[in-house]
């Protein structure tokens, strides 16, 4: 009823409106004049004075329009055959017309139904009950090149609506964990532009080294990135479909192995214009802050530190300095620094705003929309700078769909799609913001200085620092300048569908031409900072002197540094035939093959490989019957060819089968009736595969690729003045590597009750096989580089489920209620490793893929006696720190005692669940998502107090770091006034302990959560108020993300893992209208 009355509302227009000419198709020639349709209670008097329109004998018709089920169709118009005029009923299915002549032929239409005649007969009032019609009756499902009718799915295929996937937040990927049955997703960034969420179909089960293991995307049928899926807008969508087993994904063949994920966007529909407009603007903070000891803290456990590793060692920080930090005397010469408050925002605010049009005729139909997303980060500007070093992401995307009617068997589909990204932002990026807060010292120096007189007009900030300007100032490294990149991707589709009846009934066929293009570049600007310490400070005068630290190394311009660059495009090819057929009301045949052609072409390589273009080729195929829509067989296939293997290996064949059996269609079932509706039992087997193996710059497997080395001479002859170069290898010929393949078996159920719950189960497994992998071979065969062979297996198994509920309780009262569960858990069976039949706890076969090895942390050691009498251990240790378990009892700790640890660092469960209910115009929702199954290590170089953990990256600028004091390891850490060999921290040290830095029990945490994910209040205004302003809908809500978690793991949020000290997950207060025309 709902979902009725919202479409009357978008498709009916309050007021009087012209058709467009172009969308008109079903006016005949000479009659293409304006068509006038009228609300009885605005427009009825408007229509009196038309001549020829109201004749002498004419009355007031009366009626009520609804569907077989009584529900009223608002928006539905009923229009005298022959003429123009017309009405249009109202929110409760009732219309009032004047001036309609007995044995005048009524007209009733409505979206989505019957188009019904009757002849008036001079009924003071008709009730009309219009039917839907066939292809409505039927609901589908997206399936592989095709759609088919739900109750004929056989195969591991989850659809989601897409108001499912609707959060407050301009990447969609951020809305899948929990939501999808068989979909395990999970984010670790919440930053602008890197904050896409990793998900993988039913786990992963491939441990090939650089091995693609997410899944294949696809956007209206041409493969596209996740980039792409993740800017996709939810107004936009009209199917999503995740595709599981092998029957599913078969006929991708070479791209399946890992499940496909199958978007298709909207069209328009025939029907007068409809306007939607979406506005959000939201708030967002960080779910969680990583609490830091204060100054004094610091300097307090720094100082001892030392003195408890060396007690003749000399205290850093004097008592003098110490006293006046806390204090807070003469902060100048004696900082006390709270870095995160300087560098980042509480709140940050973003805008999203979205437009789309859609609408047509019998031989026009569109749909046309527009959106465009704003996100800032929360990195704090200074106004002395003439630019915005804050993150400042704006997308832009530009769709327009439209099916053109050119015979009345030809159809014509032209769509066309634009995404443009701008960003700009710190150069490091938000994550390395907060990595560098992490290891900057705060009471070393100030972020900046006020100029003294000396440097009183300096056009510059003048940065803090200590020594020889070496050390890490976050404040410096933010504003110092900033990054910009632009991503843009265009893409043009035509498809030509021509129904074939004339040849036989149920002939259909089509060709898809896709043309995109994705250009990308980046530039780094940046000045180089000038930094500064105190000289001198006068107490009396409270003033001080300033010393630039590096006066002939800092800039005051401006500098460029250009990034990198891309320039790729595709050209797509797919024709295909299908036919389907009824034949004798009971043998139902569908038939499918398709052809596919890419390619793909980089405009800017590295190499000559990578310049020459991507080529590939593949047939598919389908046939499927059922039996009077009770038993049901697939049989599908997939034959692809892959450029980077041998003539012997290049061709693949993916075969698959399915088998369902409608048990509620049995004569035996009908006492069952009265619960359930429907109630199937499916099942599946078969083959996909996968080429995206081992590195992308080796393309050709069965070629070598030499290195010539014209930089690396060799000198010879008498007189050593011969110089060839000295030839390498990158690569040797391989003729035998083949294609990764994957062996799926599924089996499910499927019921649907009478009162409004369904439910769908399905158990799994895969075998994967031919996983590439580096041959063991023992250096002093003298083989260089490593030798890749196809030796690796591996397996899985799980289980994925799906409730929904769905109850209108009567006009004013409706629930829905969805849960998801997936678990997924796979194992190596074949790996190329040493005997291990001696020690067979290092062995990684009949193990969790994503398994971590370390070592069993007993406790902290008690005492030196202890140590003394414990097998030996890394390096210099002593009490305090920690103690590993000798499993092979060897009398030592080697790498030989390290044994599988934990939970692999891939969740192995997802869940969700959730509730909306509504009554009249107010709705609300909300839904939980968990995590189970997963572990995470603290990354010790991060987090040990006092280490320079930024000398050595990529972006350290030379700089050195010193790790701040985390609050949990000032509140517990062992000492000698505190001997807890339980304490969370060990002994304090000012150097790198080697002992402390295993991989070990110790620092692995666990990851389990659950989360409110979110929850959305909303009012839809009622249409006797919206109508006065010509709103046919208007409906406003607040919702909010990352709202609240649960959590045994309190440093960070949890879901974040292992980059805790990154860019945290953002939590949304949203506020939105949405308007429709």
């Amino acid at each position: 009823m709902k979902q009725k009355v919202l479409l009357g509302l978008f498709v009916s227009l309050p007021f009087v409106c012209t058709i467009p000419v172009f969308a008109a198709g079903n006016i005949p020639a000479t009659e293409k004049r304006d068509i006038q349709i009228s609300r009885y209670d605005e427009e009825k008097n408007r229509m009196e004075p038309l001549v020829g329109l109201v004749l002498q004998n004419s009355k007031k018709v009366k009626g009520k329009i609804s569907d077989t089920g009584g529900d009223p169709l608002p928006g539905a118009t009923v229009q005298i055959k022959g003429s123009t005029k017309g009405v249009i009923a109202d929110v409760d299915g009732n219309f009032e017309f004047d001036g309609v002549n007995t044995n005048a032929v009524l007209v009733v239409s409505f979206i989505g139904m019957e188009t019904k005649e009757l002849t008036y007969k001079g009924e003071g009032f008709l009730n009309i009950v219009m039917e839907p019609k066939a292809d409505e009756l039927e609901e589908v499902t997206v399936v592989a090149f095709a759609k088919q009718k739900k109750e004929s799915v056989v195969s591991a295929i989850t659809t989601v609506k897409p108001a499912e996937l609707k959060i407050p937040s301009s990447n969609l990927t951020t809305a899948f964990a929990g939501r999808v049955a068989g979909l395990i997703s999970y984010q670790t960034s919440g930053e602008p532009g890197q904050d896409n969420a990793n998900f993988f179909i039913r786990g992963i089960t491939t441990f090939g080294a650089d091995a693609k293991k997410d899944p294949l995307i696809l956007i209206d049928g041409i493969e596209l990135s996740t980039d792409d899926l993740a800017r996709l807008n939810t107004d936009d969508i009209a199917s999503f479909t995740i595709m599981k087993d092998a029957t599913a994904t078969a006929l991708y063949g070479a791209r399946g192995a890992n499940g496909v994920i199958s978007v298709t966007t909207k069209e328009g529909r025939e029907g007068k214009v409809a306007v939607n407009v979406r506005i959000e603007n939201s708030f967002s903070t960080p779910t969680s802050r990583v609490d830091q000891a204060d100054p004094v803290t610091y300097m307090r456990m720094q100082n001892e530190a030392i003195k408890t590793r060396d007690p003749l060692g000399l205290a850093l920080y004097s008592q003098e300095k110490i006293t006046m930090t806390e204090r807070g005397l003469y902060p100048d010469i004696f900082p006390s620094t709270d870095w995160y408050s300087t560098m980042f925002k509480d709140l940050t605010m973003n805008q999203r705003a979205n437009i789309s049009v859609s609408g047509g005729g019998t031989v026009a139909r569109y749909y046309v929309a527009a959106n465009m997303t704003r996100d800032n980060g929360n990195v704090k500007v200074d106004k002395r700078n003439n630019f915005n070093s804050n993150i400042n992401l704006m997308k832009y995307t530009i769709r327009s769909n439209v099916n053109v009617n050119l015979t009345k068997t030809t159809e014509l589909v032209l769509r066309m799609s634009a995404a443009f990204d701008d960003y700009s932002g710190p150069i490091g990026g938000g994550s390395g913001m907060y990595t560098h807060v992490m290891q900057a010292n705060p009471v070393l120096f100030k972020p900046y200085y006020e100029p003294d007189e000396k440097y009183a007009h300096a056009n510059h900030i003048l940065f803090g620092n200590y020594g020889s300007a070496n050390y890490v100032n976050p404040y410096a490294q933010a504003l110092r300048g900033y990054n910009e990149y632009s991503k843009n991707t265009m893409l043009t589709q035509f498809v030509l569908n021509q129904d074939l009846k004339m040849i036989t009934e149920g002939l259909t066929a089509s060709v898809l031409v896709n043309m995109d293009r994705y250009s990308e570049y980046s530039v780094n600007r940046a000045y180089k900072p000038f930094y500064y310490s105190i000289g001198s400070y006068d107490l009396q005068a409270n003033s001080y002197k300033l010393n630039r630290l590096n006066p002939n190394d800092g800039t005051e311009w401006i500098n460029y540094e250009p990034g990198q660059r891309y320039i790729n495009s595709s050209i797509y090819l797919e024709g295909k035939a299908e036919y389907t057929r009824l034949f004798n009301d009971k043998h139902n045949v569908n038939a499918l093959l398709v052809y596919t052609m890419r390619n793909q072409k980089s405009g800017i390589a590295d190499n000559l490989q990578l310049s020459l273009p991507y080529r590939n080729i593949g047939l598919a195929g389908r046939l499927a019957y059922n039996f009077d829509s009770r038993y049901f067989g697939e049989f599908t296939f997939g034959y692809n060819g892959s450029e980077r293997f041998s003539k012997n290996n290049r061709w693949g064949f993916f075969p698959s089968g399915a088998l369902g059996w409608m048990v509620s269609n049995e004569a035996f079932f009908e006492p069952l009736k009265d619960v359930f509706s429907q109630f199937k039992f499916k099942g599946s087997y078969g083959m996909s595969g996968q080429d995206q193996i081992g590195s992308g710059n080796d393309r050709f497997y069965y070629l070598s690729d030499v290195n010539m080395n014209a930089d690396r001479k060799v000198n010879w002859g008498t007189q050593m003045n011969y110089n060839p170069g000295a030839i390498s290898f990158n690569r040797y010929a391989n003729d035998q590597i083949g294609w990764e393949t994957s062996y799926k078996m599924n089996v499910g159920l499927e019921a649907t009750t009478t009162f409004g719950l369904s439910a769908n189960v399905e158990y799994f497994t895969e075998r994967r096989e031919n996983i590439l992998l580096d041959r063991v071979i023992p250096a002093t065969m003298g083989i260089l580089p490593a030798v890749k062979a196809n030796l690796g297996k591996a397996k899985g198994h799980g289980v994925d489920m799906e409730l929904n509920y769905e109850k209108s309780f009567n006009k004013d009262w409706w629930m829905t209620g969805r849960g998801t569960f997936t678990y997924a858990t796979s194992e190596a069976v074949e790996w190329e490793e040493p005997d291990y039949s001696s020690t067979p706890w290092l062995s990684k076969i009949g193990k969790s893929l994503g398994q971590e090895w370390g070592y069993i942390a007993e406790r902290l050691f008690i005492d030196d006696e202890e140590v003394k009498n414990s097998p030996t251990q890394f390096g210099n240790y002593m009490a305090g720190d920690i103690k590993y378990r000798d499993v092979n009892g060897d009398g030592k700790i080697s790498e030989l005692d390290k044994v599988p640890i934990g939970y692999p660092t891939t969740p192995e469960i997802n869940y969700g669940f959730g509730l909306s209910v509504g009554y009249k115009g107010l709705d609300a929702s909300f839904f939980f998502q968990g995590s189970a199954r997963q572990s995470f290590w603290l990354d010790q170089k991060k987090i040990t107090p006092f280490m320079d953990a930024n000398s050595g990256q990529s972006d350290d600028d030379g700089l050195k770091g010193e790790n701040q004091v985390l609050q949990v390891i000032a509140d517990s850490y062992w000492s000698e006034n505190n001997r807890n060999p339980y304490a969370f921290w060990p002994r304090l040290s000012n150097q790198s302990v080697e002992n402390n830095n295993q991989k070990s029990t110790w620092f692995m945490q666990d990851a389990t959560f659950l989360r409110l994910k979110s929850v959305e209040v909303g009012y839809t205004v009622p249409q006797m108020l919206t109508k006065k302003v010509k709103v046919q809908n208007l409906r406003v809500y607040v919702s909010g993300t990352n709202l609240l978690c649960w959590s045994k793991f309190k440093l960070w949020d949890p879901e974040m893992a292992g980059n805790g000290l990154g860019y945290p997950i953002q939590r949304v207060i949203n506020v939105g209208i949405n308007l429709g025309f």
